[in-house]
């Protein structure tokens, strides 16, 4: 595997593979690698001829430095598990790679930058926009692969896409589930063993949830009932939970929409951790 922390030399790289006719894949990542992070791998590998992995611990997405702080930052594991998928290369880039200047962009994602993540992390998902158009504008991929954990995220970031005009194909990619079924998150490692039990109730609910949805309940009623069992683990502290549309995060019609999505935002400890359940309806 090669490990590049310039885009220059990326470029050098991925422009005579590029000549060669192959495709290029692109999976970026704040690192802390997991079994979620290898799937969106091997789902490249299986769609493309060459995979991208970065590795960037992004600033201008952390509203709280406290948080961009305990990010968990595991390199030397990360570059053991990509070799072992064989990933093609990895792009390890400084901060002041990405941003040798301050980067005074502003995206208007609409809506989707208002409600959910949007509304209680403000400026997260510019951030985002900054960050991945930039690893968009190294990497000039083909595909890129981002894991359905972070629904809101990728429908920021096919948004993002289509206002800037990228020729690219955005993959969302299944959850991955500890045997517990707690989606898997770098920040799972970071909850200490109180914690780690308490989170195993998230996917209990949600599952819940999902059965009170399907069998007919008010949306109301399961908010209300999933709040209580939040507010009774002393451990919890809610942000949201949700039952919003697919397509575009506005509240749920079952007159018009197909499928709906179950999402919620939970403080474990200091731990914010997220999920989602994706329902058909039709």
């Amino acid at each position: 595997m090669n490990i590049l922390t310039q885009k220059a030399g990326l470029k050098q790289f991925l422009d005579k593979l590029r000549a060669e006719g192959k495709t290029i894949g692109f999976v970026p990542t704040m690192g802390a690698l997991h079994a979620g992070h290898i799937s969106l791998i091997n789902i490249a590998q299986q769609q493309c001829d060459v995979v991208v992995c970065s590795i960037f611990v992004n600033p201008t997405q952390f509203n709280d430095k406290k948080d961009l702080e305990r990010y968990p930052r595991t390199l030397e594991k990360d570059t053991e598990l990509l070799v072992k998928a064989n990933c093609d290369f990895l792009f390890y880039p400084e901060i002041e790679e990405m941003y040798p200047e301050e980067d005074k962009r502003t995206f208007d994602f609409g809506f989707l930058d208002k409600t959910l993540d949007g509304a209680f992390r403000p400026g997260h998902f510019n951030g985002v926009g900054q960050i991945v158009s930039k690893l968009f504008d190294a990497v000039e991929p083909d595909k890129a692969f981002f894991g359905e954990k972070d629904f809101q995220q990728v429908l920021v970031i096919k948004e993002m896409v289509s206002q800037l005009n990228y020729k690219l194909e955005i993959v969302s990619c299944p959850i991955l589930r500890e045997k517990d079924g707690l989606a898997m998150s770098s920040r799972n490692t970071l909850l200490n063993e109180a914690e780690r039990t308490a989170a195993s109730l998230i996917p209990i609910l949600m599952n819940a949830a999902k059965e009170d949805f399907v069998s007919g309940a008010s949306t109301e009623n399961i908010k209300l009932k999933l709040t209580a069992k939040i507010n009774a683990e002393p451990l919890f502290k809610l942000d949201y939970f949700e039952i919003r549309n697919t397509s575009d995060l506005n509240e749920f019609d079952a007159s018009t929409d197909k499928e709906a999505v179950i999402l919620i935002a939970v403080f474990c400890g200091r731990i914010r951790l997220i999920d989602n359940l994706v329902v058909k309806t039709i």
